[in-house]
């Protein structure tokens, strides 16, 4: 079986002599036994590449046929105790027909051909002039390099041992209007193998690499690209050499271009990640219906030897932030999204003003900056944004400077309502003895804050904002019907992690004294400051330290929640991502990755009552907690699987 799902899979371009079929396979050669080696299962070689794709009316020469043939028994000889399946082009002649074709062999044995479908015929390629369409031949049985079994134009899928399905089409059919890949895919296939010879013009590799992404992401599956490169015929036309591997729209390996000596890229591709977002798009599901008159014919491969897994794919330690490359473009997006539900909402509702907690921290931060940028959006005076600091037992000097500062510099209203008296009076009203430093002594503090955010609001015509974020959420970590309620919640789906970073690229766009104090919003130790602080004035209560990283939580919720993934999977993902590496991420040990899995396990499920009546605040990325949306979870589910599988981490 796979190992948390993943398989490996190689794209290769070897470099080609025109014609001669003895020299090819040699260099064909070559790549499997580098491949195999490298633990690949499956390898794609570019459109007849036996022969070269340019031969021209050589292909109407029987000697060159048979040449190729003869090339296919010395490949199937040389594979004959190998487990890699592999997959190749060339001519094969089926009665009065020559077909384009795909050979897909293991162990010595061909276990299906695939003939190609759409035959281009314009511009510089005149294939109709020697290849016949898969759509022309009449189903027969064919005897081909000791392989006897039919050849038809019907939807044909290939099974591996562990249950990979995997279907092939050749180079034009991925550019049709409607590509045998999406047939495939609807039948089961999880990984598309393209075997193609496209020529080089100018723009032409941004609009293929646009296609192959748009195709993987819109069959939801893994496509594997390999185009015929150096040696192949110049006359007229360059071939550049593409190895592209996608899963589900996003590049995993990239070859080198105009490379002049052959070339293999490999990648692991996450099968049980695509299968869920499968059963997660009812789209797709509903798409299948289409096959419902279609003959499918899978054959299933030989068994293989296992092998020890080794993740080697990279894993981003921090997936909800975007890449460097289109971070601007992003901030400004997920601003947008925030500004465009909270206009809508101030608009529908008639509110004056909005109401929100300004605590020096990095939520409020962020809900204030929203606000903003939503007045400024609907031309309304940001005078009417009510910042209200309710300093309290645990405020510290460095919090309570930079809320206030920042209201000034944005120009808000602020309010300052100390909560000390009141809280102290709700003491002795319950009972409870304040130096006892319990979850009612915590709690009480933000319940208060609360109220004093909801009767101004409803004293001045206006709304409460929230400030909770998507981590906090999942986490649980949020006093109920304290700072868990609102009237509405604009940092809902936005985690912990990318909130530094929308606050960082705020402060760039600033004044010198916003920026100055957003800065160190950004430095200061997360904290509900709900303790008092230290001799020293400091924050003593840091929320990290009781909770856990908090870019470990987004790592976990993000595999979990979008993927589904099991504790077990999402632990070796981490190990990858935070193991030692390049240093671009925070190293944990095991130890520590399953220690806070497990506390992530047991939260998540013990805190589901708090999510289960959430404010409404708009979703921004691929991951929401809202009962109304994404995540639709009973407050009394069990954790139990969870739980024993994260222990059980905890003890490996």
């Amino acid at each position: 079986m796979m190992k948390y799902g993943f398989i490996r899979v190689a794209s290769a371009v070897p470099t080609v002599q025109v014609a001669d079929c003895r020299r090819n396979v040699i260099e064909i050669e070559s790549l499997i036994a580098q491949a195999e080696g490298q633990g690949v299962k499956i390898i794609v070689f570019p459109e007849l590449c036996i022969t070269g794709y340019t031969c021209q009316d050589l292909f109407r020469q029987q000697l060159l046929l048979d040449a190729a043939e003869n090339a296919v028994m010395q490949l199937l000889d040389f594979t004959r105790q190998l487990d890699i399946i592999s997959i190749v082009g060339l001519p094969i002649a089926v009665g009065d027909l020559l077909l384009n074709c795909a050979v897909v062999m293991q162990k010595g044995k061909i276990m299906g051909i695939v003939p190609k479908s759409y035959l281009p015929n314009y511009g510089e390629f005149y294939e109709k002039r020697w290849f016949a369409s898969a759509h022309d031949l009449r189903p027969m049985t064919v005897h081909f390099a000791g392989f006897s079994g039919f050849v038809t134009a019907d939807p044909q899928l290939f099974r591996t041992c562990d249950g990979v399905l995997f279907g092939v089409e050749i180079c034009e059919d991925v550019w049709a209007p409607m590509p045998p890949s999406n047939h495939l895919a609807m039948a089961g296939a999880d990984i598309i193998f393209n075997l193609s010879a496209s020529d080089e013009l100018i723009g032409k590799h941004d609009y293929l690499v646009s296609l192959l992404a748009q195709q993987s992401a819109r069959t939801i599956s893994g496509y594997v690209y390999s185009s015929a490169g150096f040696g192949e015929s110049t006359q007229d036309v360059v071939y550049g050499g593409n190895a592209l591997i996608y899963e589900n729209g996003a590049l995993l390996a990239e070859g080198e271009r105009f490379a002049t000596t052959a070339q293999m890229k490999t990648a692991q591709i996450d099968i049980e990640r695509l299968r869920g977002e499968r059963r997660n798009n009812t789209t797709f599901t509903a798409a299948q219906h289409l096959l419902r008159d279609e003959t499918i014919r899978i054959v299933d491969m030989e068994h293989t030897t296992p092998r020890d897994f080794v993740l080697d794919r990279q894993v981003d330690a921090h997936p909800f932030i975007p890449s460097s490359g289109n971070m601007e473009r992003s901030c400004n997006e997920i601003f947008s999204i925030q500004v465009m539900g909270l206009a809508k909402r101030l608009v529908h509702t008639h509110a004056k003003t909005v109401v929100l907690g300004v605590s020096g921290g990095l939520d409020s931060t962020l809900a204030l900056l929203v606000c903003v940028k939503t007045f400024d959006r609907l031309k309304r005076d940001r005078k009417d944004i009510i910042g209200v600091t309710m300093p309290g037992f645990g405020t510290t000097d460095r919090t309570y400077t930079n809320a206030v500062n920042l209201m000034k510099s944005l120009g808000v209203t602020i309010r300052e309502v100390s909560i000390a008296k009141s809280v102290t009076q709700h003491f002795e009203d319950i009972g409870h003895d304040a130096s006892v430093h319990d979850v009612t002594y915590e709690n009480a503090q933000a319940r208060e804050r609360t109220q004093i955010l909801m009767d101004l609001a409803n004293e001045l015509g206006g709304m409460v904002i929230g400030t909770g974020d998507l981590s906090e959420l999942a986490l649980g970590w949020a006093t109920y019907n304290g700072d868990h309620m609102s009237m509405y919640g604009v940092n809902a789906s936005i985690p912990k992690t990318l909130i530094k970073y929308l606050v960082r690229f705020v402060s760039q766009q600033v004044d010198e004294q916003s920026a100055l104090t957003l800065t160190d919003i950004i430095d200061t130790p997360i904290s509900p400051e709900l303790i008092p602080a230290d001799a020293d004035g400091n924050i003593k209560q840091k929320t990290e330290d009781l909770v856990g990283p908090y870019e470990l939580h987004d790592f976990f919720l993000y595999y979990f929640l979008r993927h589904g993934f099991s504790p077990r999977k999402i632990f070796a993902l981490a190990q990858k991502a935070f193991g030692p590496g390049d240093g671009s991420a925070s190293v944990y040990d095991d130890a520590t990755i399953a220690h806070w899995l497990k506390t992530f396990c047991r939260r998540f499920f013990a805190q589901q009552f708090k999510r289960s009546c959430l404010p409404d605040g708009p979703k921004v990325g691929s991951v929401s907690l809202s009962p109304r949306g994404d995540w639709r979870m009973p407050s009394d589910a069990v954790s139990t699987l969870w739980m024993e599988e994260a222990e059980s981490l905890a003890r490996d």
